[in-house]
């Protein structure tokens, strides 16, 4: 059964970071809808006066953060001695775990194009041990035939698997391109979420009937098994996106999302006491605490 859609969504215009200009496509509000994902931020931008300032060192803790560049350059730190640049068609996929600090520094670019996605951990977890992933452009598998490229980040695609499996969330993130008069089908189990945003041309999302729709353009999906979006006259490109349901409490306070209040209160103790980080290449804390706050 093809799901239907559920919502559209287009989320809104805002600040973050330093000033930095995006669109939150969705975020704290839209709990637990998304679940087993808590936030999407898109960067579409050919001034580098929007997004410049960057974001300087901050904490998380109890997620997972997924920045994907179709076009554009950030340079990036951290607390565990990783540093580097991600650049056109790459990703960085952070797992934060039992807590990290960085620092993420977009330069400027022709274009700035993608998107930062919260994935959330499950309470087992939270408390890992933070890992870090550089993405680069030939670790991503591509399908391509006549009507479609499918740029896969996470998950399986027509035999293909992605360079990032999670057993408790089991995403998918897939970057398609698709054709004009053609169409992607996706089968996925019947009571995962799943999201697409369109981020170029125009695109039908609904399986038994035509209403086309432009970027920027999200859909969330009802639950079924198969999943189908066709373009028309025009072609487009979007992500698609979907994950198995934690279905847990969310305590989020700013960058740290938690099962409880107590649990994000120690986090809080902790970095006023400096003992956030649990390993010994940590940086000194008191420099991020004025960035953590309450969501």
């Amino acid at each position: 059964m093809y799901r239907k859609v559920k919502t559209y969504f287009e989320g809104r215009e805002t600040q973050d970071g330093a000033g930095v200009k995006l669109r939150r496509c969705f975020g704290y509000h839209q709990i637990p809808d998304f679940d087993p994902f808590l936030m999407m931020d898109f960067f579409d931008s050919t001034d580098p006066s929007d997004y410049n300032r960057g974001f300087p060192w901050h904490p998380h803790r109890g997620i997972e953060t997924v920045t994907y560049l179709i076009k554009g350059e950030i340079e990036h730190g951290d607390s565990i001695g990783n540093s580097g640049v991600i650049r056109d068609g790459q990703c960085q996929w952070m797992t934060a775990g039992s807590g990290i600090l960085h620092q993420e520094l977009p330069q400027p670019s022709a274009e700035m194009l993608g998107v930062q996605v919260w994935l959330n951990l499950a309470a087992d977890n939270k408390m890992t041990e933070p890992q870090y992933g550089d993405i680069t452009e030939e670790m991503i598998p591509l399908y391509e035939d006549d009507e479609k490229k499918v740029h896969i980040i996470a998950g399986e695609y027509e035999g293909l698997s992605g360079e990032i499996q999670r057993a408790d969330t089991r995403p998918t993130f897939f970057d398609v391109e698709l054709e004009p008069e053609s169409e992607f089908i996706f089968e996925l189990p019947a009571d995962f979420n799943a999201y697409a945003f369109l981020i170029r041309g125009e695109a039908n999302f609904e399986p038994e009937k035509e209403d086309l729709r432009k970027y920027p353009q999200g859909v969330l999906y009802q639950s079924g098994s198969k999943i189908k979006i066709n373009t028309a006259e025009n072609e487009a490109r979007f992500l698609f996106l979907a994950g198995k349901k934690l279905e847990e409490p969310i305590a989020w306070g700013g960058p740290i999302v938690m099962n409880s209040r107590e649990e994000l209160a120690l986090a809080s103790r902790e970095l006023d006491n400096g003992t956030f980080i649990k390993n010994k290449k940590e940086k000194n804390v008191s420099q991020i605490n004025k960035f953590y706050q309450e969501d």
